[in-house]
């Protein structure tokens, strides 16, 4: 097998608690991300899922180096980015791009379109300065946009156009990976389904990795190769997309999947809802042992004691649950 394209070595961001007005002093830390273990192939589309506040987006920002990590590594294509200088680093972000979740926020509404897709290719010099133009407007076409709207701002443009601008921005140095942190879930249902379209038309095109982050199973299945589900921090199921969404082995999983709707309202009605207990713990004092133990159906005993790795839960397929072998 290919080595990967990107690899998280047990990569933890905690973030300082701190209290007082004058002299401020330490009173906790959130562990946003506590020890995330992945490795991506190249060409391959992961989808990022789980819940509000389970870490995802401070796990994307902390791949891009946007945040520090506090511990682990990230590695892309052999390159340590948690020790890279500002050199490398800016180096690194030719292959390494982001469409975040809020295009009109992303975009600064000061700058038109043209300026917003040429700024990187002027910064990273990689078109020469005669050709941009035909380079911004190259990537307006390949993301479904006429170039006739170059010199427009983002506040002119409906919210699926708008990401649309920010997917061309993220390809304007042709990465090798994007991260993309929630990009449907400002919009539309309709407009969901033509980004999700364009993402999946553009990977094979361009041989791209995708980083696909998500709270809805409904949206990952349809674009993934793999689903790595999150909860408080953690990487709690990974494997192929089919196999987790049809098959889910870790009690997390099972209750995000319980909670798609159906289509059919015979089939709605008739199918048993795993409902949770209770909110999720605070990332700023999580439990002892599991962190899914005070809302697991299936909790025991040993639960609250042991932290449970990684473990094999078919081909490709693994789950963090003690219990595995028992449900």
């Amino acid at each position: 097998m290919p080595s990967p394209i990107l690899q998280l070595h047990d990569v933890k961001t905690h973030f300082p608690v701190e209290s007082g007005f004058l002299i401020k002093r330490q009173t906790g830390t959130v562990k946003a991300v506590d020890g995330v273990s992945l490795s991506v192939q190249r060409g391959e589309v992961l989808g990022l899922v789980g819940e509000s506040g389970c870490g995802k987006s401070t796990l994307a920002r902390t791949i891009l180096q946007l945040v520090p990590t506090t511990a682990g590594t990230v590695i892309l294509e052999g390159k340590n980015l948690t020790s890279a200088s500002a050199a490398g680093m800016l180096a690194a972000r030719r292959d390494l791009q982001m469409v975040f979740q809020d295009p009109f926020a992303s975009l600064n509404p000061r700058m038109t379109v043209f300026a917003t897709l040429a700024e990187p290719l002027i910064v990273h010099q990689t078109v020469p300065a005669g050709k941009v133009a035909g380079r911004v407007a190259e990537l307006m076409e390949k993301v479904g946009l006429s170039p006739r709207f170059l010199q427009k701002y983002p506040h002119e443009f409906s919210g699926g156009q708008r990401q649309r601008i920010a997917i061309a921005r993220a390809l304007a140095l042709e990465p090798k990976v994007i991260i993309a942190d929630e990009p449907v879930s400002a919009l539309d249902v309709s407009i969901q389904a033509q980004i999700l379209n364009l993402l999946a038309a553009l990977c094979r095109e361009m041989n791209l990795t995708l980083i696909f982050i998500a709270h809805d199973l409904s949206v990952v299945k349809h674009i993934s190769d793999r689903v790595a589900v999150m909860y408080l921090g953690k990487i709690v199921e990974l494997g192929p997309a089919a196999e987790v969404i049809e098959r889910p082995r870790h009690p997390y999983t099972r209750a995000l999947i319980s909670a798609i709707p159906t289509p059919d309202p015979d089939v709605e009605r008739a199918k048993k809802r795993l409902v949770l207990p209770g909110d999720p713990p605070s990332p700023l004092n999580p439990p002892a042992g599991c962190a899914f133990h005070p809302r697991c159906p299936y909790v025991q005993e040993k639960c609250k004691a042991i932290v449970p790795p990684l473990i094999p839960a078919g081909p490709n397929h693994e789950a963090a649950c003690v219990r595995l072998d028992e449900i």
